[in-house]
C-alpha cells in the first residue's frame, strides 16, 4: 500500500485552500498516510490528522472565523487595501502608522500579547500528536539559532502555536530552550520533511504569494521587504523539488489576512485538486519502486 504524504504550506488565510484539497482527496478514496505542515498548513494538517475528516476541520475553522471575538481581533486591519505585494512585516508597520507609534511598538515583541495569544490558541485540542492515526509533524523556526525544527511529538496545541507564530504579530513560543517563530521563516512548503514520517510519495500544496514585478522601491525598507520576498520565493522553489507533485490553488493574489474570503479560498483548493485529480490518482496508485526511481531521477536532473 502506498504511503501518501501531504506537505501543506503556510500563507495565512490562503492556507484554508488546504481544506478544499483534503475534501477532494476524501471524495476520491485517497488515504493520507502522513502530513507535515507549516503555519496555516500546520493548523489544517494537524486538525485533519486529529479528526480524520475534512468536513470537521472545515466546520471547526469556519466557526472560529465567523465568531464575533475573532472579528474583534482586527486581523483584517493588518493589511493595507489587501495589497499582496506587501509581506506581513510591512503590513504590520503600515498598520502601526506613524514613526512614533512604530518606535513604541518596537518595545514589544508582538502585536498580540502572550495572554491574548494563549486565549486564541486555547481552542486547539491539547492532545499528543504521536497518537494520531495519520502521522503528523509541523515546522517551526528557532529565532535564536535559525534552526528549522520539525516537531513529530508533543501537544498539538503547542506545536501549532509555534509553527504559526507570525513574527511581529504573535510572540515567540518558548519551548525546550527554543524561541520559536513561524515555520515559514525557514520552510514555506515542507515537502522533504513529510518523507521523514515514512511517506514514499508527496503531494505538496503551495499557497505562497505570487512574486510580482513591482515599481522601483522608494526607500531602504521597501528594498529590504522586496529582498525578503525574493529570497523566500526562490527558497520555496528549491524545496518544492522534493515533492512528487505540486498543486497551487488560485489564491496567490490574496492577502494572508483575507479570512473573510474563507469559503472562496476553500473552494479554490477544491478546484485545484479536481483539476489535478488524474495526476494525483496516478501518483497515489503508482508502484512504490517506480515512484522512488522517478523522484531520484528528478533530483539528479535538478542538480545538473
Amino acid at each position: 500500500m502506498s504511503k501518501f504524504g501531504l506537505a501543506l504550506g503556510g500563507g495565512g488565510a490562503r492556507g484554508l485552500a488546504h481544506i478544499g484539497v483534503l475534501k477532494v482527496l476524501e471524495q476520491n478514496g485517497i488515504e493520507v498516510h502522513s502530513i507535515t505542515g507549516c503555519s496555516m498548513g500546520a493548523i489544517v494538517g494537524g486538525l485533519y490528522s486529529f479528526y480524520g475528516n475534512a468536513k470537521q476541520v472545515e466546520d471547526f475553522i469556519l466557526n472560529i472565523i465567523h465568531n464575533p471575538q475573532f472579528l474583534e481581533l482586527g486581523i483584517d486591519k493588518l493589511s493595507e487595501n489587501n495589497k499582496p505585494d506587501k509581506n506581513y512585516f510591512k503590513q504590520f508597520y503600515d498598520y502601526v502608522g506613524t514613526r512614533v507609534q512604530a518606535l513604541r511598538a518596537l518595545n514589544r515583541l508582538s502585536y498580540f500579547d502572550e495572554q491574548l495569544t494563549e486565549e486564541m490558541y486555547s481552542v486547539i485540542p491539547d492532545v499528543s500528536v504521536e497518537k494520531f492515526k495519520i502521522k503528523f509533524s509541523a515546522i517551526a523556526t528557532d529565532l535564536l539559532s535559525g534552526e528549522e525544527i520539525n516537531f513529530t511529538e508533543g501537544s498539538l496545541r503547542k506545536i501549532i502555536k509555534a509553527s504559526s507564530a507570525i513574527p511581529g504579530i504573535f510572540p515567540p513560543v518558548r519551548f525546550n530552550g527554543y524561541s520559536l517563530i513561524d515555520g515559514s521563516a525557514s520552510e514555506s512548503v515542507p515537502a522533504a520533511r513529510v518523507r521523514e514520517l515514512g511517506a514514499d510519495r508527496v503531494l505538496a500544496v503551495d499557497v505562497s504569494r505570487e512574486l510580482k514585478i513591482i515599481d522601483e522601491p522608494r526607500n531602504v525598507f521597501e528594498i529590504l521587504y522586496r529582498a525578503e520576498d525574493i529570497s523566500s520565493y526562490h527558497l520555496s522553489m528549491i524545496r518544492l523539488k522534493e515533492a512528487n507533485l505540486v498543486i497551487s490553488p488560485d489564491v496567490k493574489n490574496l492577502d494572508w489576512t483575507d479570512f473573510d474570503k474563507a469559503e472562496q479560498i476553500i473552494s479554490a483548493g477544491e478546484q485545484a485538486a479536481e483539476a489535478n485529480l488524474e495526476n494525483i490518482l496516478n501518483l497515489y496508485r503508482r508502484n512504490s519502486y517506480i515512484v522512488k526511481l522517478e523522484h531520484k531521477f528528478k533530483k539528479i536532473v535538478g542538480e545538473i
